[in-house]
C-alpha cells in the first residue's frame, strides 16, 4: 500500500496450517474489443471492495498484478477453500452475478475470444511454504497472516519449511520430510 515503509529486519509470514491462495485473471486477446473486455476487467475490483466490506467472506489480503500488457491478475489469500467456495457460489455475491453474465454470452453463443478468463486455487498445507521478506512492509502472505521476526520460524528456508503449529506439534504431525 502506498505510503507504508519498509521494515529494517527480515521477518516471516506468521502463517500457521493450511494457506489457501487463488490466482485470478484476465487477459485481453483482441485490444480493439474494449466494450467486451473493459466489463471483466472493472468486474474484479468490483468484487474486492465487496470482499472488504464483508470480512466473514474470508479473504484475508490480495495483491493486483499485471503479467504482461494483455494479462492482469490477483493473488488472493483466503481463510478457508470453504469460504472461497461459499463466496464464489453464493447468489447475493457480485461474483455470482458476473458469471451468470459469462454463462448467458457463452451458450448464447455470443462468446467470442475477445477476452480471456482464469483461475487457479491452490491449498498449501504447513510445511509446504514458506517466506522471508528483506525491509519490506506486510506483503502477501504476511499481510494475510501477519509478519513476525525471521527467528520466530528459522533463519533458514529449510528450518520455516520445517516450522509446525503447536496445533500440528499436539497432534503428533511430522511434515514432508518427517520431521
Amino acid at each position: 500500500m502506498p505510503g507504508r515503509t519498509g521494515t529494517a529486519a527480515r521477518t516471516t509470514a506468521d502463517a500457521e496450517g493450511d494457506v489457501v491462495v487463488l490466482l485470478i485473471g484476465m487477459r485481453i486477446n483482441r485490444f480493439w474489443a474494449v466494450h467486451h473486455w473493459l466489463p471483466v476487467f472493472l468486474a474484479m475490483p468490483r468484487m474486492l471492495r465487496e470482499l472488504a466490506r464483508q470480512p466473514e467472506r474470508g479473504l484475508l489480503e490480495h495483491v493486483l498484478l499485471m503479467a504482461s500488457p494483455r494479462t492482469y491478475y490477483v493473488v488472493q489469500y483466503w481463510e478457508s477453500k470453504e469460504k472461497l467456495y461459499a463466496y464464489a457460489h453464493s447468489p447475493d455475491a457480485f461474483h455470482h452475478r458476473a458469471w451468470a453474465v459469462v454463462n448467458r454470452k457463452e451458450r448464447a453463443g455470443k462468446v467470442r475470444g475477445h477476452v480471456g478468463l482464469w483461475h487457479e486455487a491452490y491449498v498449501v498445507p504447513e510445511g509446504s511454504y514458506e517466506s522471508i521478506y528483506a525491509d519490506m512492509p506486510p506483503f502477501g502472505l504476511a499481510a494475510a497472516h501477519g509478519q513476525v521476526p525471521i527467528e520466530r520460524r528459522g533463519r533458514r528456508a529449510k528450518d520455516r519449511f520445517a516450522y509446525r503449529s503447536q496445533e500440528k506439534a499436539a497432534a503428533g504431525e511430522a511434515g514432508p520430510e518427517g520431521t
